[in-house]
């Protein structure tokens, strides 16, 4: 009797996650196979997590970036559908995946992506569908947990790798809806995000460069955004007044000798200007 996961991957993207990426896996049964992209250059979770998951491979690769790794991820995996996951999302179970891979049949195959209802979020952090119907048309998916058909995916042309951090799954949507393909919540399948708790942060040092990185890239991403879907100068004009309250805010927190504040808004805009130059995201860790 054939296997109902047999046509479906579990992709785990992973930086310095080892912790959470073992417990995600522990969680799961043996027969689901299981992708982990690995972007922080720690070669010791290949050879740990292999040897314990037969079903399990690793791939560590040069840090692209969210979207960058699921696009690596979908060259590799020979099936049809496959689900993306943040390591630090709970719940995500057999049970789950089933009802993932029944929803994608009911729906003919015929979407952009299907993602499950957030518990633990606010309606300020995340727009979510309307919790009384089971399955809901949402602007866009939560790139926390995102199942995908393959050949809709490519039909789609994937992510767009110039995203490094924020507004990739918000761009995959937004062009999925320009081609006529809808993405859906499930209400009925419920997990829980711990955000940003999936990197495995050693020192207060790498807290705040994590922090000062996440500062950089937001705005980077929104103005890139906007420009690749509104143009340059509607995109301008749109942020202008972020422009000069991000200047008015340096000087005053210059003035006030405030250093924690003035580095916040000297990365908000350094990524902003960065983008508007139309340069490469390039800020890493």
């Amino acid at each position: 009797m054939k296997n109902i996961f047999d046509n479906f991957t579990l992709i785990l993207i992973s930086h310095k996650s080892k912790k959470k990426v073992k417990k995600f896996i522990l969680e799961l049964t043996k027969d689901i196979k299981i992708i982990v992209i690995e972007n922080s250059n720690d070669t010791s979770i290949k050879e740990e997590i292999e040897k314990e998951n037969f079903n399990t491979k690793v791939y560590i690769i040069e840090n692209k970036g969210y979207a960058g790794s699921i696009n690596f991820a979908r060259s590799v995996i020979k099936t049809d559908y496959f689900l993306v996951s943040n390591p630090d999302v709970e719940n995500i179970n057999k049970s789950v995946i089933k009802k993932f891979l029944e929803n994608a049949k009911k729906l003919n195959n015929n979407f952009a992506c299907l993602g499950p209802r957030y518990t633990n979020i606010s309606a300020k952090t995340l727009i979510q569908s309307d919790i009384n119907k089971e399955v809901d048309v949402i602007p866009s998916i939560s790139g926390a947990v995102m199942f995908f058909y393959k050949k809709k995916f490519d039909f789609i042309n994937g992510f767009d790798d110039n995203f490094f951090l924020y507004f990739e799954e918000t761009d995959y949507c937004y062009r999925a809806r320009k081609k006529g393909l809808k993405s859906y919540q499930l209400n009925t399948l419920k997990v829980k995000h711990d955000v940003g708790t999936s990197v495995e942060i050693k020192n207060n040092k790498e807290k705040k460069e994590l922090k000062d990185l996440h500062i950089w890239h937001y705005v980077w991403s929104k103005f890139y955004f906007h420009k690749k879907h509104y143009g340059f100068i509607i995109s301008l004009i749109y942020f202008l007044p972020t422009i000069i309250r991000t200047i008015f805010k340096i000087s005053f927190f210059k003035i006030f000798k405030n250093k924690e504040k003035l580095n916040k808004y000297k990365l908000r805009y350094q990524g902003l200007t960065c983008s508007i130059k139309g340069k490469n995201s390039y800020k890493r860790i």
